[in-house]
């Protein structure tokens, strides 16, 4: 064992970015301890999969774990689940546990992800339900099977994924949006409108802009009966989903020291500070790729992110992350799949196929380069794409290309 080798890691975060980082620290060949600490009880699981095969029930709970329990073991690691992480103290390196533990590491790795955000008072009411955790999944999944009006309120990609398992099981569905179409601020106006389109042809009610915001959940007896909105008007359900966005799961950290605004503030190479990372959608930091700061909420990401950090703790290097990010979502049959970066983007292009025609490849562009590709069935274009953006192509060159 070299002097810098760590004796022990400490992984918060017991999911995809958790996981991801443990197993690439044991196949680096590193062996010293290693705990992993996860606020849920759950061994780590996979999230993509709550708001597509699992809510439809086509998935179980056994389908979407990552591993088997055995897998944890075999890689030696102890598990601290189901007692989340509620302090940190970064000059005596001690993560503090809200049963009062403390466990000193020599390396850190932060990936507690993100929390559902909800309207004020929601979480008291029956009726009412958000989606991130495993247990959110099973929840709603029952109360889709036993209630007939759905009122989801939320327009981004959870929204319109719960809306399409919702209306696809019979329920009668109303999606509210604050934008002008479902997804529009990511994926643009026109590929929105016609997303939007797809979703009311399978019976779901849109309603968008500041008119439809929600003024109160309305209730009796504790129990949700419909929604208030801004324009006077209520909308009656026996179920509200509320996926209104999410927050990274920092509270915790406020008096680390660590930099915390929109999740842990990373250098371009993950790290957060000395014998410090954070991995997947907690952290935000400097993609030298595309010259922006980012925190992306996707698995990929997660995984790809824990890789990079174990790499460096391993090593004891340092390089810049350079992801590509990936995501993709299933709308009703059609699966979009996106490789870069489409938020903030200037102009977006469609130059293959359409949606009506449910293959298509949109081209997004930031300034004067190529930033993102979305597209459906398409998946051999979206790769060539992907490889002008690995390149930094600009907009006018890459559309150019042959």
């Amino acid at each position: 064992m070299s002097l810098g080798t760590p004796e022990r890691i400490v992984v918060v975060g017991g999911s995809a970015a958790g996981l991801s980082t443990a197993e690439a620290l044991r196949r680096g060949g590193y062996t010293n301890k290693l705990t992993i600490i996860g606020a849920e009880k759950h061994h780590p699981y996979d999230r993509p999969p709550l708001s597509k095969q699992f809510l439809t029930g086509e998935w179980d709970t056994d389908k979407v774990m990552l591993r088997p329990e055995a897998h944890l073991v075999d890689l030696d690691v102890e598990t601290r689940l189901g007692v989340p992480a509620g302090g940190l103290d970064l000059k005596s390196k001690l993560v503090v546990l809200t049963d009062g533990t403390e466990l000193g590491y020599d390396r850190l790795v932060l990936a507690t992800g993100v929390e559902p955000k909800n309207l004020p008072g929601a979480d008291q009411l029956q009726g009412v339900l958000t989606l991130r955790s495993l247990d959110d999944a099973i929840a709603l999944r029952a109360a889709l099977h036993a209630h007939s009006r759905v009122v989801v309120i939320g327009g981004g990609f959870m929204g319109t994924e719960i809306s399409a398992v919702a209306v696809s099981s019979g329920a009668d569905v109303t999606l509210l949006s604050g934008a002008g179409a479902p997804l529009e601020p990511i994926v643009g106006a026109e590929i929105a409108t016609q997303l939007a389109q797809l979703h009311r042809a399978r019976g779901v009610r849109i309603r968008t802009g500041a008119d439809y915001a929600v003024a109160s959940i309305l209730h009796d007896g504790g129990k949700a009966t419909g929604v208030g909105l801004k324009n006077g008007t209520s909308i009656d359900a026996d179920l509200v989903v509320i996926a209104i966005g999410s927050t990274p799961a920092v509270e915790w950290l406020r008096t680390s020291g660590l930099e915390i605004k929109d999740g842990v503030e990373c250098a371009p190479d993950s790290s957060a500070a000395p014998s410090v990372y954070a991995a997947g959608d907690v952290a935000r930091w400097h993609n030298t790729l595309f010259g922006v700061s980012m925190r992306v909420e996707h698995r990929t990401n997660a995984v790809d992110q824990g890789i990079h950090v174990a790499e460096q703790i391993v090593s004891g290097t340092s390089s810049d992350y350079r992801p590509i990010p990936y995501f993709w979502s299933d709308q009703y049959d059609l699966k979009l799949q996106s490789f870069g970066w489409l938020r903030n983007h200037d102009e977006v292009r469609l130059v293959e196929g359409s949606l009506e025609e449910g293959k298509f490849v949109a081209l997004f562009r930031r300034n004067r380069r190529l930033t993102g590709v979305l597209g459906a069935r398409s998946l051999k274009s979206l790769r060539k794409w992907r490889q002008y953006i690995s390149e930094e192509a600009h907009w006018e060159d890459a559309i150019g290309a042959p």
